[in-house]
Order: C-alpha cells, then structure tokens, then sequence
C-alpha cells in the first residue's frame, strides 16, 4: 500500500533524519513495502543523493536483501560489517542496523542506519532505532486508521443519500442508476452496474453508471450456467482480483475491467439483483475494508430500494381510490342528472314540435350538447378508472401519453410523428400549450362519425411567417362535418 498525506511524509522524514543525526550515521532510509511481493513502495532517506538510493536498492530489496530478513523475523538486525553479505550492491557501506516498522503483528517495512566503517553501531543504537521504528509505526496506524475512519464516514453518508434520493419519489430505474452511480464514486471503480435476473435464469446489467457513456454496458448478459451465476443468484458475494482473465467471467466486457465486486441487493431473503463495482484493467485491488464497507452499502441500498418500491405502490394505491371515487361521483351523481335533463328537455322539445312552436331546433340542439356532455363525462369516467401509470418526465413521453389515452376512447391508436429534438427544443409554457391543444382536437375527433383515423405531427423546426423559430402541431383525421364535408385540419404553432 503506497501511504499518502503531507503530515504523514513530513513526520516519517522527521523520523528518519532523527535516527541518522543520534546514531552518527552515514545514510538512513525508512523503506515501507507492499505486503503482497515486498515491493519497496514508498522510501524516505536521509544522507543519500539520487545514485545512492538507485544503489541502496539490493540493500532494501523485501525479499532479498537485509530488508527481507527484517520481514521476516519482526526483528532488529545488526550487521558489524556487510562485506560478507550478498546482495548489499554497489553502496559503499559496512556497518548495518534496521528496525521492523510493525503495526500490530503486520511488518510495513523497516527503519535503517548505515555507516562506512565496520561496527559502528552499538546497543544504545540499536535500542534508539527500535524507540523511533515504533513511533514510525505509530504514526502510520494513526493515519490508518484515520483514513479508514474517513472511508467508513463517506460509505454512511452515501448510503443516507441514496436511501433520501429512493424515496424522494424516483422510478425504478432511476433508483437503480442511483445506486450503482454512487456505489462506483465510493468505491473509486472505473463503473457500477445493476444486474437483475432475467426469465430464462440468467442475469442481465439493467443499470449502469460510468464516467463515459454507459450504452455499451446496458442489456449486457450473464448467461445460464456460467459460472460465477451460481453465485450470484445464490446471493453470495464475488470478489474478482482481475475480470479479465477470471474464468469465472464470462462477458464480452470483462477485457475492459480488473479487480471487481459482486455484490448482492439483499433484503428480507428476497434477492432484488447484484451490485458490480469494476475497475480499470490494472487498477488498485480492493482491501478488506473496501469490500466490508461496499458489502454494507449494499445491504442498505437493498433495504431502500424495498422500501422506496412500498413507499410508490402505496402511492399508486392512494392515487387510484381517490380516482374511482372521483368516477363513482361522476357517475352517480353528473351522469344521472345530466340524464335525466337531456329526457326532459327530448319530452319538451317533442311537445313542442307537435304544436308548430320554432323553438324545437334549439330544443334539439341542446339534446346533442347534453349527449355530448355525456359521452365526454364517460371518458373522463374510463381513462380515471385505469390504473395510474408514471408520469413521463419528457415532452415526447407527454405527447405519447395523450395520444395513447385517446385510443382507448377512439377505439384506435393515432398516428404520431415527431421532427427535431422536441424535447430540448420546446420550451415549459409552450408545450403546455401545445398539449391543451392536442387534448381538444382528440376530443373532438372522437365527437364525428366516421373517424376511423388520426394523425399527429409535431415540428420542432418549423419556422413563423417572420422567420422565427417555432413548433408546430397539425392534427388530422378522416372523420366529416356536419355538413358532411371532409374534417378541418387543427393547426397550432407558437414561437420558441
């Protein structure tokens, strides 16, 4: 692990310029390694010029080299004399003394004196080199801990985000994309990705975030018996070290990823999906404390994704009681009355056309407005009694709701046909407009006789007479007047 932070690089240099000036020596060096293959990832030296720290690389080599031994045993070496040792390089030194840097029982590297003369160091040097190797260590656990301390925090106030966001109201796969965008920024993964499973029992990424574009991940599909499947739809964690050459994946887009997390979405043994957390090919492996953070993640954002799925069936329910009472209303009460004066005044009106009285035209048309009223209020009784949908959140979605509660009422689907990119181009108060327009003429389509077609067309390029940019809504059918000519066109525009 390289460690980073300025006040922990000042003090471990304050560390080792101590340790040289009190022991007289010639170099110092605190060397802290990678605790896979004893790498030397981060050195601090004091009394060494560039050379000589290329030089000193035999000397601290983890596996090789004094160093290694160090590892090794856990314990402080002195070395009166180097000339019989292998593997101390070109460094003209003879006099060797190195302290373990230890926290707990894990060796992070070491604390080391040389000199050029053979026994230089003594025990009171040996016994300052063990006092400053522990401060060393003390110092670099502080800062662990700290930093994970730190991690943990940010893991909690991500999970608090994501259970706000779920249920704040967002749609399924919303809430999904939330989860895997702020699992991947947690856990520092070149992606996050939702796999759910699919009918013919194999899993497919529903959801993805990434900080490109996402299209090539999405719809991307585990197939039956592959073999980390059983795993996953056992709803157990999968931990890769590397996803490009792991047997167990088999996906075109492995190639893409290194180390990577599988983790699943979890709650009441109900198995919504699996979270994935890759990283770049040849990114940084994930630590334990990485995986038991993410692991928790998970675990709480299963947890909200259940109860933001409660919290929106709970709201569809509220939502469709409320409109049956509304039709039960509107029937029992608008529809009767409504009814009963269209009877009355058909009763007049006959009345009257047996006495000759010229008031038996308005009589009749105000039969058919009646009618029409009815039929309108019946409309209104059909689309309140189906059951909610989601609310679309663009222009196009809006449009397409409308036209599709239409057909229900026409008995067809009218034709829809979008120009330009209507949703960045039409701006709120225009499409609001729009829409109302749209609402009336799919009224009054479905109010002649013959209509057996509609057609909609909206332009977002069309142009004012001005020349101003503007949308515009035709709205066409094959029905016929009352005078039994074809149906007007309905034309409307408005300027962006």
């Amino acid at each position: 692990m390289a460690w980073t932070g300025l006040d922990l690089r000042t003090t471990l240099q304050h560390i080792v310029d101590t340790a040289t000036t009190l022991a007289g020596a010639c170099h110092g060096a605190l060397a802290l390694l990678d605790s896979a293959d004893r790498h030397v990832t981060d050195l601090f030296t004091s009394g060494l010029s560039e050379d000589e720290r290329r030089d000193a690389g035999p000397l601290l080599h983890g596996r090789t080299g004094v160093l290694g031994a160090l590892v090794d045993d856990a314990q402080a070496v002195r070395v009166d004399d180097l000339t019989d040792r292998p593997h101390t390089g070109p460094l003209a030194v003879r006099s060797f003394i190195g302290a373990p840097v230890r926290v707990h029982t894990e060796v992070l590297g070491s604390l080391c004196l040389t000199a050029e003369e053979p026994g230089r160091f003594d025990d009171t040097d040996l016994a300052l080199l063990r006092l400053l190797a522990s401060q060393a260590a003390a110092a670099i656990g502080g800062a662990h801990l700290y930093e994970a301390a730190r991690q943990r925090e940010h893991w909690i106030e991500g999970a608090a985000a994501v259970t706000r966001a779920l249920l704040s109201g967002a749609g399924t796969t919303d809430a999904l994309t939330t989860v895997a965008e702020r699992a991947r920024m947690l856990a520092g993964a070149a992606a996050g990705v939702i796999l759910q499973p699919t009918a013919d029992g194999g899993m497919e990424i529903v959801a993805a975030a990434t900080r490109d574009d996402p299209a090539g991940l999405v719809g991307t599909a585990i197939q039956p018996g592959a073999p980390v499947l059983v795993q996953l739809l056992g709803g157990e964690e999968v931990f890769i070290d590397d996803s490009s050459t792991d047997p167990r994946m088999t996906t075109h887009v492995r190639s893409r990823f290194g180390p990577s997390m599988m983790l699943p979405l979890e709650s009441g043994g109900r198995l919504i999906g699996t979270l994935a957390l890759p990283r770049r090919h040849g990114g940084e492996p994930y630590t334990d404390l990485d995986r038991q953070l993410a692991s928790q993640f998970a675990s709480q954002a299963a947890l909200a994704l259940v109860m933001a799925d409660a919290q929106h069936y709970r709201e569809q329910l509220a939502v469709y009681e409320d409109r049956d009472r509304i039709a039960r209303d509107l029937h029992d009460l608008v529809v009767q009355r409504l009814f009963a004066t269209e009877m009355m005044l058909e009763s007049t009106r006959r009345k009257d056309t047996a006495g000759g009285s010229g008031t038996a035209e308005l009589l009749a048309k105000a039969v058919d407005e009646l009618d029409s009223t009815i039929q309108e209020v019946r409309t209104a009784i059909f689309a309140l009694q189906q059951p909610p949908a989601e609310a679309p959140t663009t222009f196009r979605g809006r449009v397409l709701r409308e036209t599709g509660g239409a057909a229900a009422v026409l008995g067809f689907q009218p034709s829809v046909h979008f120009t330009g990119a209507v949703d960045a181009l039409v701006p709120g108060p225009v499409d609001g407009q729009l829409l109302d327009v749209l609402r009336g003429a799919l009224a009054t389509a479905h109010r002649r006789t013959g209509v057996s077609a509609v057609e909609v067309e909206v332009d977002a390029t069309a142009r004012l007479p001005d020349g101003r940019p503007a949308v515009r809504l035709v709205v066409a059918d094959d029905g016929r007047a009352e005078d039994g000519s074809r149906s007007p066109t309905v034309i409307w525009q408005a300027p962006l």
